[in-house]
């Protein structure tokens, strides 16, 4: 559709723009424990925010559609995406509610706990779906995610479907029980293992599991099943293939948003043409750089880091 034209196909996130209040401690602390860290960060963040920066700074055009609110952070989270280049003309500022906001415990290990307020993500409805609806012409893939409501991801996914456009799916934070349309109408669907092992309602802890799980997914209507397996890598299932493409190797600081930066990697790499595996290679490498640095968006790589870091693997 895209190949002769000079024009690069552009990727629209419809998801949740959040403030990361970010801690970092020793451990994380157990219930009813109070810890001691050692240093704070207020950190733009949000599952579809951060995707979008992700995919924006890989050189990939980006829009995202979602909601912030009438305070300060709606203004920086704002500002911070543009830095980012992502397109904003499409986020309402929400007079009537906070912004979202994620509460965030990062220990030395880099593993993370987070709790998130949805604020004004928890209002995205139908209106902000008409919006949406307006930039899909044009574009190759939506991205969606489960921090907004869920009527308003599937009436999204409705939409990118009707309209021809790749439905990209991270299931997070999982829910067990997801309406059974929704999986007919995603192309390729990302959890992670604790993600896939709540939606298929058993424990997946490696490759094996995993490859149980895909199958489950693809048996519930969804094309691809992507599950992102950490520091060990990512299983895929198609209709036609499956394959694993382990990860790359990196000392890891933070990987609060290495999710995300998988997900922009798959998506980029999409956009651009390039085959099923060679975007899941995109996905493990870009959420290996992420892992590498603090916070969210600010993890992301940008496309010349990007490509040094294949061109050093030879990919």
């Amino acid at each position: 559709m895209f190949e002769n034209s000079t024009v690069k196909p552009s990727i629209v996130v419809f998801g949740s723009i959040n403030m990361d209040l970010v801690a970092r401690t020793p451990r994380l602390p157990i219930p009813g424990e109070t810890l001691v860290g050692h240093n704070f960060l207020t950190v733009p963040g949000g599952k579809g925010a951060n995707q979008a920066v992700a995919i924006a700074q890989l050189g990939v055009p980006t829009k995202i559609v979602g909601r912030v609110g009438g305070d300060s952070f709606g203004s920086q989270l704002i500002n911070s995406l543009q830095t980012a280049r992502v397109q904003t003309e499409h986020v309402l500022v929400d007079e009537a509610v906070s912004s979202g906001v994620a509460a965030i415990a990062v220990d030395d290990a880099g593993e993370n706990q987070i709790i998130i307020i949805p604020g004004a993500n928890g209002r995205v409805d139908e209106t902000d779906v008409a919006r949406l609806k307006r930039l899909l012409k044009g574009a190759i893939a939506l991205l969606l995610q489960f921090e907004i409501p869920m009527s308003a991801v599937l009436s999204a996914a409705r939409a990118a479907k009707k309209a021809g456009v790749t439905v990209i799916l991270d299931p997070a934070p999982a829910q067990m029980d997801l309406p059974v349309e929704l999986y007919s109408l995603v192309d390729i669907i990302t959890p992670n293992e604790i993600e896939a092992g709540q939606l298929v309602g058993f424990t997946v802890d490696g490759l094996e599991t995993a490859a149980k799980a895909a199958e489950v997914l693809r048996q519930r209507g969804v094309g691809t099943a992507i599950v992102k397996l950490g520091a060990k890598g990512a299983f895929c299932a198609t209709k036609a293939e499956t394959f694993f493409v382990p990860a790359f190797p990196v000392s890891a600081v933070d990987t609060v948003a290495a999710g995300d930066a998988f997900n922009g990697g798959l998506a980029a790499a999409i956009a651009e043409g390039l085959s099923l595996r060679q975007a899941v290679v995109w996905g493990a490498a870009a959420g290996a750089l992420a892992a590498t640095k603090t916070g969210a968006q600010s993890s992301m790589p940008e496309r010349k880091t990007f490509n040094a870091f294949l061109q050093e693997r030879r990919i």
